[in-house]
């Protein structure tokens, strides 16, 4: 396989978009095809009755696929880190037809790749003229044609076909057959074709759905080579001590002196509590980084155990992630975030200690657990729990009590967040179903500025929790707590 292969880009964009019947002698395929396998997924291979060929058929990976086979339950397969992706995000084809043909000098295998077409329908097609469709142009017309498209072409998956008015023809019926924002007649890059003939999204987002076989095998030397310098081991991940993604550009907005000053972890969801507070009451504050293993003097002075979130407001300071939101709502400054109803108040109070009692000590108890059977007590525990106050939730939502952020939504977002960041890759909990109660609930959690504000990159979450996961000796306050069975701290 060439490492750094002539004309790569050139033939990587060939390849994405097929415009052309392309035809790879078998050296080329070699050698350009590990550079786009991560495009596109195989389905099925027919062979020739003769034997001479074969052809292959391909799916855009962005096709996606259910799974088609149960969950492997065994408690010393190493699980795979892997999340669920949306399906049907493009139904672009393709088939390659590998020959093998003989000549003088031996067997030689050639590879042509080309698009799979939509057959029976024209390119373009109009609705309104009666040589095309043997009516009168009419707006019934139209809807026949649609649905006979829609029948022919598949596009049961939401797409729709838009009827637009095309400037051409004779009749003042003359439609032509667009795309809608799915179903486009032109990809991105100005490319023509029906629906499923083009990719709708970019090469860069195939790059970013999957790498491709060489990028893979580069990362697994790498790996390889740091197994062997770190003398047999992978080396451990740890924390990070610095935030990435959009919360690293709020740390940046906020790292000015203020008289409200947050010491933080990039990493922490207590910390995350406090921070959310701030961004959705739109308060003026100076967030400080701190490494709460090193526990430096300023921190210390206003937590002796050195635990972060803590807050210095002038000359006072305080800690606990629940008393710090209660002090941030007493304030009566910015959005609030607990209801005037008194009712209400304390309904929203208990749920928040619903929260610190059952949730997050759940959370931790499930990621620690090594065992399966306790994985598996633990994951039914954790998933009661969540689903009481999900049913004690607005039923319309899509947050706790109605359309706004409130204080149940801060206290409970950072281990929501964390559900897909930290739980699904580490421990295989399942995705949120879409349409759900929980599910609207996460989207919007994820979807609300104020809380993306405080979001990291997801890798962050992963290395920060491999110790978790792990159960390593000395990771936390909080881990020790769990192992112990005491209270968290």
């Amino acid at each position: 396989m060439a490492a750094s292969p002539a004309s790569l880009e050139e033939w990587r964009n060939r390849l994405f978009h097929v415009t052309e019947v392309l035809t790879l002698t078998e050296q080329e395929w070699i050698t350009y095809w590990p550079y786009v396998d991560n495009i596109w997924s195989h389905r099925s291979t027919q062979k020739s009755k003769k034997g001479s060929s074969q052809t292959h058929y391909y799916d855009c990976r962005l096709k996606g696929r259910p799974p088609g086979t149960p969950q492997n339950q065994d408690p010393n397969k190493k699980k795979r880190k892997r999340a669920a992706r949306e399906r049907d995000l493009c139904d672009m084809k393709i088939k390659v037809v590998e020959t093998i043909a003989e000549d003088g000098s031996g067997v030689e295998k050639t590879f042509t790749i080309e698009r799979v077409r939509k057959e029976g329908i024209p390119q373009r097609a109009r609705i309104g003229d009666p040589a095309d469709v043997g009516g009168e142009g009419s707006a019934a017309d139209g809807q026949v044609l649609e649905q006979q498209l829609e029948d022919v072409m598949g596009l049961g998956m939401g797409d729709e076909l838009q009827l637009n008015d095309s400037g051409a023809g004779d009749g003042p019926h003359s439609l032509g057959i667009l795309a809608s924002s799915k179903a486009v007649d032109m990809d991105r890059y100005g490319i023509p074709g029906l629906l499923g003939e083009v990719h709708r999204h970019t090469l860069e987002e195939s790059d970013r759905i999957k790498k491709c076989t060489v990028e893979r095998e580069g990362i697994k030397r790498q790996k390889e080579m740091k197994k062997v310098q770190f003398g047999g081991k992978y080396p451990q991940k740890t924390y990070h001590k610095k935030a990435s993604g959009q919360a690293l550009q709020t740390v940046k907005r906020h790292s000015k002196p203020n008289e409200l000053k947050l010491f933080g972890s990039c990493f922490c969801p207590f910390v995350q509590r406090v921070w959310i507070a701030l961004e959705v009451k739109g308060l003026n504050y100076q967030y400080i980084e701190v490494d709460t293993y090193k526990k430096p003097q300023s921190l210390l002075e206003i937590n002796p155990r050195g635990l972060v979130p803590a807050l210095k407001h002038g000359d006072w300071g305080c800690y606990e992630s629940t008393v710090l939101l209660e002090y941030l709502e007493d304030l009566e400054v910015g959005t609030a975030l607990l209801p005037k109803h008194p009712q209400l108040k304390a309904t929203s109070r208990l749920w928040v200690d619903h929260v610190n009692r059952n949730i997050v000590p759940g959370f931790y108890r499930y990621l620690q657990a090594q065992e399966q059977g306790k994985q598996t007590e633990y994951a039914e525990e954790l998933r009661v729990e969540i689903s009481k106050i999900v049913d004690a939730a607005d039923a319309a939502g899509p947050f706790f009590l109605g359309p706004y952020v409130t204080f149940v939504d801060v206290s409970i977002a950072p281990w929501l967040l964390r559900l897909s960041r930290v739980l699904h890759p580490y421990r295989g909990w399942p995705v949120a179903e879409p349409g759900s109660r929980l599910g609207l609930w996460v989207n919007a959690l994820e979807s609300s500025e104020a809380i993306k504000n405080t979001v990291s990159s997801s890798d962050l979450y992963l290395d920060s929790y491999e110790r978790y996961a792990e159960n390593r000796p000395d990771t936390s306050q909080v881990a020790k707590a769990v192992n112990s069975g005491r209270g968290l701290p």
